[in-house]
């Protein structure tokens, strides 16, 4: 039997990766794919001024804000963003704030939780920021008091719904998709049911199809959550996944290279954002956008409320947030929240181009209420017998 995603996991695997001085990292792939698209006003930005002075349009009084940090010398950060993807913007950060360095840290959604719950609760060195996709596990570390009370002055230019109390912001607004690979898939499926469909009368794609393994994945079980909230067409899938005898994987990046190299046909939920980038550099990958509806997730980004580094944190979570550090983000196609950043990889363009087929997935309490202990495994236990792996009973 699985263990709750609330309770201490073993054998956990890690994607770890520290910045600032301690690993450089290569080129983004998503920088490469974009060399070719425009800035989105980069140069126009806020000029930030390192060495103790607060952005421009900050308080005078952020400046102590700025030194206290520079005092504090180094910031944490766990993060579920790849490496490669954060890179510019650890980079970007140290430009403006050469006197902080940066330990970022890369780990899956679920290792990320369960080591920050750990540490925190034996009293060792841990995150000052955490910034994850598992919106659900983001938002119960705020309901059990893990964050900060942090009011940025980044916060008014984001939509209400993505400042949650000013203890977590959203910061991304990105497409949940299907990858497939055009060699073996020539007729993608458009929808869900379609997906069904196609996996039932194609033997061929038996063994072909992989997604995340909801067990072990806090963004895997938040995608099939909320998939199962959107449609009920998500448990013909689900049957349908068990008959093509789904294989797992523990990233999207992972699926994405299954997809790319031949050994999966269809990848089922995985983040947008890097499959769009993934098909710009390889003409044999291809995505689709559910026509029946597309989620919507946004990376959740708080500071831990015992962080020992906290004016460093504020620091980070408002570059983020700012114009410049959205922009950053689409530059490298993740899709920013900000409806002042322009570009294709943008809210604002998503919501123009998904229009009535876009389901976001709104920080608030009502996420946890699937990872509570009965609803998380009644949910696991209805998975697991949809597939055709019912649990075993002791």
């Amino acid at each position: 039997m699985k263990k709750h995603p609330l309770q201490a996991v073993q054998g956990s695997t890690t994607r770890r990766t520290a910045v600032g001085g301690l690993l450089v990292l290569g080129v983004s792939p998503f920088a490469a794919a974009q060399n070719s698209t425009q800035n989105n006003g980069m140069d126009e930005l806020l000029d930030f001024s390192p060495r103790s002075k607060p952005p421009a349009g900050y308080a005078p009084d952020y400046a102590a804000t700025v030194r206290a940090a520079e005092d504090e010398g180094r910031l944490v950060v766990y993060s579920t963003t790849d490496a490669a993807v954060a890179q510019p913007l650890v980079d970007d950060f140290r430009t403006l704030y050469p006197r902080v360095a940066v330990e970022y840290e890369d780990l899956t959604s679920t290792e990320l939780h369960h080591r920050f719950v750990a540490e925190t609760q034996l009293g060792r060195d841990t995150a000052d920021v955490l910034w994850s996709s598992a919106m659900d596990l983001q938002t119960n570390l705020v309901e059990q008091d893990y964050a900060l009370t942090y009011a940025s002055p980044e916060s008014a230019a984001l939509p209400a719904w993505a400042r949650m109390r000013d203890r977590a912001w959203a910061t991304t607004f990105e497409p949940i998709v299907f990858a497939y690979n055009k060699k073996l898939v020539p007729q993608p499926p458009r929808t869900h049911a379609d997906l069904a469909a196609l996996l039932q009368r194609t033997p061929a794609l038996k063994g072909k199809v992989v997604t995340y393994d909801v067990e072990k994945s806090g963004l895997g079980f938040l995608l099939a959550a909320q998939d199962a909230r959107a449609a009920s067409a998500f448990w013909d899938v689900a049957q349908a996944l068990g008959r093509a005898d789904v294989r797992f994987a523990a990233t999207t990046s992972a699926m994405l290279g299954q997809v790319a190299n031949g050994r999966a046909a269809i990848a089922y939920n995985v983040l947008g954002a890097y499959a769009l980038a993934q098909a710009r550099r390889n003409p044999d990958i291809g995505v689709v956008f559910p026509a029946d509806y597309t989620l919507v997730l946004s990376r959740l980004q708080l500071i831990a409320r015992r962080a020992r580094r906290p004016n460093a944190a504020r620091l980070w979570v408002d570059y983020t947030l700012s114009r410049r550090g959205q922009a950053l983000l689409a530059r490298q196609g993740v899709y920013a929240m900000r409806a002042d950043v322009s570009g294709e990889a943008t809210a604002a363009q998503l919501t123009q181009k998904l229009g009535a087929t876009l389901r976001p997935i709104v920080p608030g309490v009502e996420l946890t209420q699937d990872i509570q202990p009965a609803a998380y495994r009644e949910f696991i236990e209805r998975w697991r017998t949809s597939l055709g792996r019912p649990l075993r009973r002791k």
